[in-house]
């Protein structure tokens, strides 16, 4: 399923999008059956059992809107951990000279980050240096602690598209990245929570940004050098990871900091991320 959380008639409501005699339309599961729970990560604590019932209540395009007529959230609009992995592709590692990691760069965003496809990414006014990074995004279906590897893609419940957002002269003014990577819409993502059977090899994606039309990255999740299940094992080591949270597992090179001359988001850029099997996250740029 692709998943969707969205706007209608002034309420919040999640769904399903589906392709319905040509025609892109979201199955609202308020409608279609009203025992689901109304918001994501209800769904994901409601385990397999609640998941099964929402491809049930999918099937239903009676009770589906046209995609065009509703305003869409991020998948999950506040997530309760948004946990990011810093130099994770070995082709971005090399571009910026860096030795590969033997241990996941964690660093942490916050929920003001979050917004969603379509929605402006804005430019805060002290930075002039804000920078893009295509990446995967992976959300917890149910609650992990310490998960061996080996079993790390069964908590797993689905994929989606992030721009992990970065004001790089923040970022750069000490060892912790945190300041560079939390203004306000720093965090698009969506446009679906793809689930995770929809997605047999999260390992082997095609990932690409572009800006305009012009293609900056361009790579595959092949290069990540700590893949999911491996992600897994190494957060759940240290907390508890719960339904709803959700991973950002790095971007491959590309990025405009790394780029000679430098390429810095501008005020009317459109910037699309685009994973295979996932669609595209697409966002204007605006300065705040």
């Amino acid at each position: 399923m692709k998943l969707m959380t969205f706007d209608f008639q002034g309420r919040t409501r999640i769904g399903a999008l589906i392709d319905h005699t040509g025609m892109h339309r979201v199955v609202d599961f308020s409608q279609a059956d009203p025992n689901l729970p109304g918001d994501m990560i209800g769904l994901l604590r409601g385990g397999s059992a609640a998941l099964a019932a929402a491809r049930h209540a999918a099937t239903n395009p009676s009770a589906s809107l046209p995609l065009s007529e509703v305003k869409l959230r991020a998948p999950i609009p506040r997530p309760g951990k948004i946990i990011c992995i810093g130099l994770n592709y070995r082709d971005h590692a090399a571009e910026t000279g860096q030795p590969i990691p033997q241990y996941p760069v964690v660093f942490s965003k916050y929920a003001n980050t979050v917004i969603a496809a379509g929605d402006p990414i804005m430019l805060p006014r002290v930075s002039d240096q804000v920078d893009y990074e295509a990446e995967l995004g992976f959300v917890i279906g149910k609650t992990a602690r310490h998960v061996p590897a080996a079993q790390g893609l069964d908590y797993v419940a689905g994929y989606l598209p992030i721009n992990d957002v970065s004001a790089r002269d923040y970022q750069s003014r000490v060892s912790q990245w945190t300041m560079g990577k939390t203004f306000d819409t720093f965090a698009p993502m969506g446009p679906a929570l793809v689930t995770s059977d929809e997605v047999p090899d999260a390992g082997n994606l095609q990932i690409s940004l572009s800006i305009n039309g012009e293609t900056l990255q361009n790579s595959n999740t092949n290069e990540l050098i700590f893949g999911i299940a491996q992600l897994v094992e190494a957060l759940s080591e240290v907390m508890t990871l719960e339904p709803g949270d959700l991973i950002s597992t790095g971007t491959p090179p590309g990025v405009g900091v790394a780029r000679n001359p430098k390429r810095f988001l501008r005020p009317g850029d459109q910037v699309s991320v685009t994973i295979e099997s996932l669609g595209t996250l697409s966002n204007p740029v605006i300065a705040e």
